[in-house]
């Protein structure tokens, strides 16, 4: 199962490839905005993420993976928004969202350290995290660097080191050279972005109507801000830090049975990668790909509430 995690990580990394100051003040984003999703929210916008914020009640801060709108919670933003007030986090760069300070440098700590930032001006610390890939590894570094700031996180199949799906030899270091190329082929972008995208979603959704709201995504985003963010992914390490971690995580993760995974496949990566953080409890979703909310609604609805119930 490992050789095929990480022959499919590869083959999305070369699909991609061949398509491919102080914070700002906040300030209101105009309602025509293409990723502003309900009429009656406030869009606040920063250096590295805008925020939308929609519902009353207790706070709960939601953060999409790479390349994803923040649309990726919007079945979910529905059905809570009456009873919690949401935050519904877009990276800048993403999905039309212009790059503003992302568009230069590392994307991943500094967007996750801009939003601990935020999450204490705003005085949402401690605060109630949900995040999805990319974001879920945004959650697990506040987790290990700001445990202070969090009272609970939900990881959405995220993990601490992505680049171990490449070999259990590798480290941050060696795959930096692999990393760093496949970065700089993706930020080239160019007109067969779409074409050659459209097979990687496919890997991670299994709806059509899915796979091209997705599509849309990656299609709209600034190609040289994903290729920087993936490079963040693959080389960031989280391991050493996580027999530190005392915050309540719960993580979701998939079987990939609609890709063709046998069982019990995936049960064989992840719990080993988050063998040394006890305060993190796994949760298997059956006939799920990598967009769990998407393909598993009512699953992944039950989920968030249990955990959201908890204290």
């Amino acid at each position: 199962m490992l050789d095929l995690l990480r022959r499919s990580a590869l083959g999305a990394l070369a699909l991609l490839a061949l398509g491919s100051a102080a914070q700002a003040q906040a300030q209101t984003q105009p309602a025509a905005d293409p990723n502003r999703l309900f009429a009656d929210s406030r869009l606040v916008v920063r250096d590295r993420f805008s925020d939308e914020i929609v519902g009353r009640g207790p706070d709960v801060v939601f953060i999409p993976g790479l390349a994803s709108s923040r649309a990726t919670w919007k079945a979910t933003a529905e059905r809570l928004r009456g009873r919690y007030r949401l935050h519904l986090i877009q990276v800048a760069g993403f999905s039309g969202e212009p790059a503003r300070a992302n568009a230069s440098g590392d994307i991943l700590i500094p967007t996750a350290e801009a939003i601990d930032a935020y999450l204490v001006s705003e005085r949402l610390a401690p605060a109630t995290v949900v995040g999805h890939s990319l974001g879920g590894t945004m959650a697990l570094y506040l987790a290990e660097h700001h445990p202070e700031h969090l009272k609970k996180a939900m990881v959405v199949d995220a993990l601490p080191f992505f680049g171990a799906l490449q070999g259990p030899a590798v480290t941050a270091e060696t795959i930096k050279p692999m990393a760093a190329q496949v970065r700089d082929m993706m930020a080239k972008g160019g007109p067969a972005y779409a074409a050659n995208l459209q097979p990687v979603i496919k890997g991670m959704i299994t709806s059509e109507a899915d796979q091209k709201m997705g599509l849309g995504w990656g299609v709209s985003s600034d190609p040289s801000v994903v290729a920087r963010a993936y490079y963040d992914d693959l080389t960031l390490d989280l391991r050493p830090g996580l027999s530190t971690i005392r915050t309540p995580i719960v993580l979701l993760y998939p079987d990939n049975a609609p890709n063709g995974a046998p069982a019990g496949a995936t049960e064989r990566v992840y719990p080993p990668l988050y063998a040394a953080a006890p305060s993190v409890k796994l949760k298997l979703v059956a006939n799920s790909k990598h967009f769990i909310m998407l393909d598993q609604p009512q699953a992944f609805a039950d989920d968030l509430d249990a955990f959201l119930a908890q204290p």
